[in-house]
């Protein structure tokens, strides 16, 4: 509608234009988020289940050998971030008041139709996948916890179904409620919270860990075989899950210009809980560490509480993680504006999914190595080399060329890896 229509119907002026694929994931003014509850966001979106893990990794590839993984995958991590947020800033900067306020947007600016697509399926598959896995996680727990099977009863149940079962569908009720929620500022609350009981856990487990070496001692090494170095690499790049949401968090963050100094910040704290907490469970347990540190301390007080911890924050976080689905699906579907029944439908399918899926390990993974390193690594560079080729130096071209490649080789890999495990291949 141009200028020249102003002598329209009010009818006409108010209708608003019909929604195509260039529509950005943009509506009313939303409550924009402080440094504070930024951090929160950040923190929250980026730590997974996938830190009970660390310490085998630490155990298979070396201690050293790890914590320099982890330093390099947090360094790489938060260098992709900024490339997409430097590229939607160069592209809006050049496009005049267009807005990019989602990753898929980002791929359509740069590579149209098919750039989008590609990346809402990326997203979708690993947010969705990853918020299945903890479905899963908080299912599978609390039915050790509380209804273990015993030498009386093999299978116990829950007014008839399975207590894996009873506990997700338990959960499911107020999913649909925390997932109503339309915005992440507003979710800023419950990823303090879930902040505070997950650092709580694992500061419970490092002191734990700190008693244990002191008492045992156990001998350790520094650097693994070489050729697990692909494995711990695959396994750091798992754990700082949550590329997916760099836009959407800096779109809401109150001072952009500082978006980028806290988003190393909380980077850097992350890898430092990481590398602590990785080394302390290794340094503890030595070569008896066990795939998940929970299972070295039994069924103990420990144990217990450092998995309730873990429930509390996954269950906090699935809301948060769910975020970019919806915006996909919600301009895919609704035209771009927030829409309840189609995100309880969501809801209601990863539920679902989570309840039909027996072992979900296999899967993970191969969503974990594939499409993480995909979204995290490969289309950031890509991106970036294409909107800033005919400005960049040689140095900066190297850069992404190079990471572009290692993440193709870890995708790669990574999936080849999994489907070998999933249809048992023998090489």
């Amino acid at each position: 509608m141009g200028f020249d229509k102003e002598a329209s119907s009010s009818s006409q002026r108010l209708r608003p234009p019909a929604p195509t694929e260039n529509t950005p994931l943009i509506g009313d003014p939303k409550p924009l988020s402080s440094q504070g509850k930024t951090f929160a966001n950040v923190f929250i979106a980026i730590v997974g289940a996938g830190v009970l893990g660390l310490p085998y990794s630490f155990k298979r590839t070396g201690w050293l050998m790890s914590l320099l993984t982890l330093l390099l995958v947090a360094f790489l991590t938060h260098h992709c971030m900024m490339l997409l947020v430097y590229t939607r800033r160069k592209l809006e900067s050049s496009n005049g008041c267009t807005k990019i306020p989602s990753f898929g947007d980002l791929g359509f600016a740069v590579c149209g139709t098919v750039g989008r697509l590609v990346v809402d399926v990326l997203i979708i598959l690993a947010q969705a996948g990853f918020c299945v896995g903890y479905l899963i996680f908080i299912g599978n727990t609390m039915a050790h916890l509380l209804n273990a099977p015993t030498a009386t009863d093999l299978t116990p149940e829950i007014l008839g179904l399975a207590p894996k079962s009873f506990y997700i569908w338990g959960c499911f009720p107020f999913q649909l409620g925390l997932n109503s929620i339309a915005t992440l500022t507003h979710l800023a609350p419950l990823s303090i919270f879930a902040d505070v009981i997950d650092l709580g856990a694992m500061g419970v487990v490092m002191v734990e860990d700190v008693m244990v070496m002191a008492a045992k001692r156990p001998e350790v090494k520094a650097f693994g075989d070489l050729s697990l170095f692909f494995y711990g690499l695959g396994v750091a790049v798992y754990s700082f899950e949550g590329v997916g949401m760099v836009l959407p968090l800096e779109t809401e963050t109150k001072d952009k210009d500082k978006f980028g100094r806290i988003l190393g910040w909380t980077m850097t704290f992350i890898s430092l809980m990481y590398g602590s907490f990785g080394a302390l469970g290794y340094f503890a347990f030595g070569e008896e560490t066990k795939d998940m540190i929970t299972a070295n301390y039994g069924a103990g007080v420990i144990s217990t509480l450092v998995k309730l911890g873990l429930v509390v924050n996954l269950f906090f976080t699935l809301p948060i993680m769910m975020h970019p689905v919806y915006e996909i699906m919600e301009r895919r579907f609704w035209s771009g504006r927030y829409c309840l029944w189609l995100r309880w439908v969501l809801v209601l399918a990863v539920s679902l999914v989570a309840l039909l899926v027996p072992n979900f390990a296999d899967f993970m993974s191969l969503v974990g190595s594939g499409v993480c390193c995909a979204l995290g690594f490969v289309l950031p560079t890509l991106f970036h080399l294409m909107v800033f080729k005919g400005e960049m130096g040689w140095r900066q071209w190297s850069s992404d060329v190079s990471i572009l490649v290692l993440g193709l080789v870890l995708a790669l890999s990574g999936t080849w890896s999994a489907l070998q495990e999933i249809f048992s291949v023998k090489v």
